[in-house]
């Protein structure tokens, strides 16, 4: 309700300086998310940190600040109302060890067997499961649009992993391994938690995703445990840009611009994130990236695109059907 007064209360020159400012404000959200994957792939392949032990760090750090923003922001007892019922909790346990935990891991997992690039990109193909698994559910079949989305996504997977020369790849097989994991993680990571985002909000649920899935691998890997090749302050600094401006800042900027535009939009504009790794990752990192795997990744976008600009109403069916 909030929002509709506020709305009204605005002129168009308001309303228009108003959208720009959450265009930037997602452009801004996706370049900082792809460029700290840049940021993990330095601090795997020339610093010595070790993929666990980051991804414990960004977790956990991330998740109790979220958590103590939302209690800030709230009652002070918000926090906690979604571990009463015995249903949620299992729920949140699941999205926190299987969605938060296996997207952020089989992402940076892929970044420290091959490069940023190349693990943004085949992350980005989330979307494309999301769609097959709906499709397959409600058993309907691809429109034209979306049979093409189907037919680029393969064909920028085979031309972004092989540089178009068949039985040879651009990284270790692992990597892609990695990099399509993180795709179906991300998959379930975006479907699973729509029930305890409706009733919780993205503050409560993301956070407490992240410490349950930081305390789970830290079980694995505890945070005392740091391997590391030398410590400076470049070390600390970027494993601090990881957790502050490659996680908690960005996802304040991408959650915050839905006040401005809309969920469609914001999917669109968030495709800087991959653009922003492949740049940072080749200028900074020096990672080869030729024109045939330039191609495959552009076919990767505009697979996003195309399922990401359904209508409104297309999505809203989707969701409720499935």
């Amino acid at each position: 309700m909030r929002k509709v007064e506020f709305a009204l209360s605005v002129d168009v020159t308001s309303g228009t300086w108003l959208r720009y400012k959450g265009i930037a404000m997602v452009i801004l959200a996706a370049s900082l998310w792809g460029l700290s994957g840049t940021v993990a792939q330095f601090l795997f392949q020339q610093q010595g940190i070790d993929v666990n032990w980051l991804v414990t760090v960004r977790l956990v750090v991330s998740g109790v600040l979220l958590l103590l923003f939302a209690a800030w922001r709230g009652t002070g007892e918000d926090i906690w109302v979604v571990w009463r019922e015995r249903t949620t909790r299992m729920r949140l346990i699941i999205f926190g060890l299987v969605g938060m935990l296996g997207v952020q891991y089989t992402y940076f997992a892929a970044i420290e067997a091959g490069n940023a690039a190349m693990a943004t990109l085949l992350q980005y193909l989330g979307p494309f499961f999301i769609f097959v698994y709906v499709a397959l559910r409600l058993f309907r079949l691809p429109s034209q649009a979306e049979s093409m989305a189907l037919i680029l996504a393969i064909a920028g997977i085979f031309l972004l992993v092989t540089n178009g020369k068949i039985g040879q790849l651009t990284v270790p097989g692992i990597a892609v391994l990695w990099g399509v994991a993180s795709a179906l993680a991300l998959a379930f990571y975006t479907l699973y938690p729509a029930k305890l985002l409706e009733r919780f909000g993205s503050a409560v649920t993301v956070g407490w995703g992240m410490v349950i899935g930081g305390v789970g691998i830290g079980l694995l890997k505890p945070v005392w445990h740091v391997s590391v090749g030398e410590w400076s302050l470049m070390t600390v600094g970027m494993i601090l840009f990881v957790i502050f401006f490659g996680t908690l800042l960005p996802f304040f900027l991408y959650l915050d611009s839905l006040r401005f535009i809309k969920p469609t939009e914001t999917s669109l504009l968030a495709s800087a994130e991959p653009l922003a790794a492949a740049v940072s990752s080749i200028i900074w990192m020096k990672t080869p990236f030729g024109p045939i795997q330039a191609v495959g990744g552009l076919f990767i976008m505009v697979t996003v695109i195309i399922l990401s600009a359904r209508t409104e109403g297309e999505v809203q069916k989707d969701e409720l059907n499935a």
